[in-house]
């Protein structure tokens, strides 16, 4: 099965099981838009406990704030968005399709990396223990002639990134026989900016009206906040604030399910720091953020760092997490070193003085800011993602599973009374009004047990406490766990212990803290 094919039936599979529907589905749907089901969003609102704990519990100096999506229009023209905020699209003219223009640069060097890889794959395969991958890629002439290849085209790209030249992103695509996926052709237009964001007016009337923006970022509203979170929460730099919200951007080539969405949610952290220390900081999140990352499981070989070609105008230091998705590695996080451009620039645009005045060093100055973003429909993409599972079991038969952190599953624990009658049921809810307040419990009684077995696997669910009729004389339940499928009897009174073993957070922020 092609990985093409997982995506597809992992995408079908989170409509079936209510995690993600397409938005206004009765109405055909609107395009790049999703709503979150009754799983979906218990997982999703995990995913961001995860994070707002691990931010704000784990470090001292983070706080976090919860700033409107509505904003002065001028805060837009200060970060630069009004100006520069702008993808390169190209056409086809034959398929009809847009498509951005770095995009399919990027993906022609994924091609080159992937033909390298597969040769070294190859000649691992062959030495075995013998091989050494070092010397191979610095000698072999197959490898030697990709990689020539690969930078030749990467030096023209990262020029034409930095120079803003449209012209040459199209030069590049013609010269390099990049086709268009769907007509196979290269009948392509020019390439031009387009800006991303939507607007909207703000007032009663026509004349009174005001153009405001949509945020296309979750960022601004903690900077043009972050002296009043300083004088108000008394805090020295460095300190952080955190932010979970909504931001929208006008994505023309949205694709990938919920990869690239027109409204999505944004996990964001600011991080003030003295002018010459950012550099240190920088590597400090960068180093922190891949560790939070690694702490869920889901395979330490599926995440790695990509260096920004192209630094955006605010920066001086750029790296994204990426994370193996069935359709590649892509970015789930940035981490990115802003400089002092925020804040001097709203200083500007504003006329106040927001500088902060450091009581150690007895003056004032424009703090520096590292930034970690993270997108959680993305990072919910990625976990579903490591977590799509189809095994084939003895005798035949056969499962889905979702594999999910114990710690993030939408359901921690499902409640099976084996049958509806003799007692059992009220036996069943009894032992759920035990657990429920302090896990995510269902009560499920409808099919036979190995039905209700599967439809919790197909969930995440990681464990299953089924009542049957010796529980009402030995006070034991057999407890099924999902990844395993192994069962034990265990005492009703242990219960509780051992699925907070599993599923609470404070072991995740261990190995974070050890």
């Amino acid at each position: 099965m092609t990985q093409e094919d997982v995506f597809k039936k992992l995408v079908a599979h989170c409509k079936e099981y209510g995690f993600v529907f397409p938005s206004s589905e009765i109405y055909d749907g609107l395009g790049a838009v999703y709503d979150y089901g009754q799983n979906g969003v218990e997982l999703k609102n995990n995913i961001k406990r995860y994070w707002w704990d691990a931010m704000t519990m784990l470090h001292e100096n983070v706080v976090g704030i919860d700033a409107a999506i509505f904003m002065h229009p001028t805060t837009w023209k200060a970060s630069g968005h009004v100006d520069a905020f702008n993808d390169p699209l190209i056409d086809n003219r034959d398929s009809k399709k847009r498509y951005r223009a770095d995009v399919l640069i990027e993906d022609l060097l994924a091609k080159y990396d992937e033909k390298i890889d597969k040769e070294v794959q190859k000649a691992a395969k062959r030495f075995g223990d013998n091989f050494d991958e070092q010397q191979f890629r610095s000698t072999n002439a197959r490898v030697l002639e990709h990689q020539a290849k690969r930078d030749e085209i990467h030096n023209r790209f990262v020029k034409a990134l930095n120079d803003n030249d449209l012209a040459e992103l199209k030069a590049i695509i013609m010269d390099y026989d990049i086709v268009d996926p769907i007509s196979g052709t290269k009948n392509w237009t020019d390439v031009r900016q387009f800006n991303l964001m939507f607007s909207t007016e703000m007032g009663s009337t026509a004349d009174g009206s005001m153009k405001i923006y949509l945020r296309p970022e979750t960022a601004q509203g903690i900077f043009v906040n972050y002296l009043n979170v300083q004088k108000t929460g008394r805090m020295k730099v460095p300190f952080g604030i955190a932010q979970i919200g909504k931001a929208f951007r006008n994505e023309i080539v949205a694709r990938q399910f919920i990869f690239r969405m027109r409204e999505f949610e944004q996990m964001e952290m600011q991080f003030f720091v003295r002018p010459g220390d950012e550099m240190k900081w920088f590597e400090y999140w960068k180093a922190w953020r891949l560790r939070w990352h690694k702490a869920l499981g889901l395979g330490d070989h599926k995440y790695r760092y990509h260096d920004h070609d192209k630094l955006a105008h605010y920066a001086n230091a750029a790296t994204d997490i990426e994370f193996e998705m069935p359709f590649g590695f892509k970015e789930v996080e940035g981490i990115h070193s802003r400089t002092d451009f925020d804040l001097s620039s709203h200083e500007k645009y504003s006329g106040k003085n927001i500088k902060y005045f450091d009581p150690e060093l007895n003056q004032s100055y424009t703090p520096y800011v590292i930034e970690t973003s993270i997108g959680v429909d993305r990072m919910f993409l990625s976990i579903m993602s490591a977590a799509y599972c189809e095994e084939q079991l003895e005798g035949g038969d056969s499962r889905v599973v979702l594999k999910l952190p114990p710690v993030l599953a939408p359901v921690k624990v499902a409640i099976m009374p084996l049958v509806k009658k003799d007692g059992l049921p009220e036996k069943a809810r009894e032992i759920m009004n035990q657990l429920k307040f302090d896990f995510k419990c269902v009560y499920d009684e409808k099919d036979s047990i190995g039905k209700r077995y599967r439809r919790q696997d197909a969930v995440g669910t990681p464990f299953c406490v089924t009542i049957d009729h010796d529980t009402l004389t030995d006070g034991c339940v057999t407890i099924r766990h999902r990844d395993t499928m192994q069962q034990e009897r265990v005492k009703i009174e242990d219960l509780h212990a051992m699925i907070d073993r599993e599923v609470n957070m404070k072991n995740l922020f261990k190995k974070l803290m050890d």
